[in-house]
């Protein structure tokens, strides 16, 4: 039987030590009056133990410190074919993406391995330090905040935090047995966190899943149980009513190429251009915007997007990753860019029908096997799109159809949210707790 977590009482039960002084860094605050405050070089040296290509490579991550490469599939910096310069890395080793030190990409490895040359890399030489401990302390909330401090760069994602400056971080050191002690609770308590939060994501998962169920039965299906079915003799498709069609899009609308816009006439206000970057699943995503001047809007009138408009991604890496369609719910000008297409549906089509069918899992498998991945960069064409097949019943029944999805549909999307909400506050807790307990804001027995 999982422990229960009680995130408000735990904090809270925890006691404050007797006395305190000032760390002498305004970041740190005061920290307990027994601990000390050194300066990190003091606890390590400098490492550069490189000719080992054979080792096994690792990675550096936010989330979880120094790990093997291979263990995870989302990890897309491509390993050099020589790998005479990377350097080595031993368990106990200190590991930082300097690059990304502001975002606490570092940590204490376990393992035995290799890790990018562009790496600082340290050996832990000082016997007052519990490597656990430190691992915890310096990818806390308090360390992150002044590694933004020491970082330089002109572009965020592009920041360097140099080693002259790192090493001149101050860290708290209580006595050994005290350091075992808070990583022996940071341990525990942030094992049952995490516990919950993969409950929680277990259930977000269940929310999909339930909502993929619920849109497939009722485009294919309808809402009426005791329908007589026929086949559709389209795969994804399966069984459809013996009042329905199957369509392809092109018999719903006319499909309209986007126009090859100079981008160098791009400016910062104007009509608004819609690029690949901006169609997202199910969305519109405007933070990469681009404006051109409003002359277009009617010289090509042709390549306006309009509102309920559907649009799809054709080309480039966007698409890669599966379908990037959306209805258009924005009513500001818009024209449409190149590699990208538009359907203009025809007057008895519900817009939110073929929204939902898009929703649909398996049609997404079909639009996906459509999509052409021989060439440098994955795309689709028009007419493959528009020789997609789709159920398609009376307008009366989508309409009925449609409402009934979109109910049931945004009430699920409001349990997932809810559930999302409640994963952040528990990664909020959980940074919040581990920063309390590393420098000695709360006192672990």
């Amino acid at each position: 039987m999982p422990t229960k977590l009680n995130m408000n009482s735990t904090m809270i039960n925890l006691p404050k030590y007797p006395t305190y002084k000032h760390s002498g860094e305004a970041w740190l605050g005061e920290i307990p009056e027994h601990w000390m405050a050194v300066s990190l070089v003091s606890l390590m040296e400098l490492k550069s133990d490189k000719n080992h290509p054979d080792f096994e490579v690792l990675s550096v991550y936010r989330e979880y410190g120094v790990i093997q490469k291979d263990s995870r599939d989302d990890n897309h910096n491509a390993t050099s074919l020589d790998k005479t310069n990377y350097k080595a890395v031993a368990p106990g080793d200190l590991v930082v993406n300097k690059m990304k030190a502001w975002q606490g990409s570092m940590g204490v490895s376990s393992f035995k391995g290799i890790v990018s040359p562009a790496y600082i890399t340290c050996k832990i030489t000082s016997k007052n330090i519990y490597s656990e401990y430190l691992h915890r302390l310096l990818r806390c909330n308090s360390y992150i905040g002044e590694y933004n401090r020491i970082s330089y760069g002109v572009r965020v994602g592009q920041w360097d935090m140099h080693y002259e400056d790192f090493k001149r971080v101050t860290v708290l050191v209580p006595p050994l047995p005290e350091q075992t002690a808070i990583a022996t609770f940071l341990d525990r308590k942030t094992a049952l966190i995490d516990q919950a939060i993969g409950i929680k994501d277990k259930q977000i998962d269940l929310l999909k899943e339930r909502r993929q169920i619920l849109i497939h039965k009722a485009v294919t299906r309808g809402l009426n149980p005791d329908v007589k079915l026929k086949d559709s003799g389209v795969e994804w498709i399966g069984e459809i009513p013996e009042g329905w069609e199957v369509k392809k899009i092109k018999q719903l609308g006319k499909i309209i190429n986007g126009y090859a816009f100079n981008s160098n006439e791009f400016k910062d206000e104007g009509v608004r251009v819609m690029k690949i970057a901006n169609i997202q699943t199910m969305k519109t995503d405007w933070s990469d915007e681009s404006f051109i001047d409003e002359k277009y809007y009617y010289q090509l009138p042709q390549f306006r997007v309009n509102k309920n408009d559907l649009v799809f991604a054709l080309t480039r890496p966007i698409i890669s990753t599966g379908i990037k369609a959306t209805i258009i719910e924005d009513d500001f000008k818009i024209l449409l860019n190149q590699r990208n297409a538009v359907l203009k549906p025809l007057e008895n089509l519900n817009k939110k029908w073929i929204y939902f069918i898009i929703l649909d899992s398996l049609f997404v498998q079909s639009f996906e096997r459509e999509i052409d991945i021989t060439g440098q960069q994955p795309n689709i064409s028009t007419n493959s799109i528009g020789n997609i097949k789709i159920p398609f019943p009376a307008i009366k029944e989508q309409n009925i159809i449609s409402e009934f999805i979109e109910t049931i549909t945004s009430k699920i999307a409001t349990a997932i949210s809810l559930k999302e909400q409640e994963i952040e506050k528990l990664k909020e807790y959980k940074a919040s707790l581990i920063n309390s307990a590393v420098t000695g804001k709360i006192k672990v027995n």
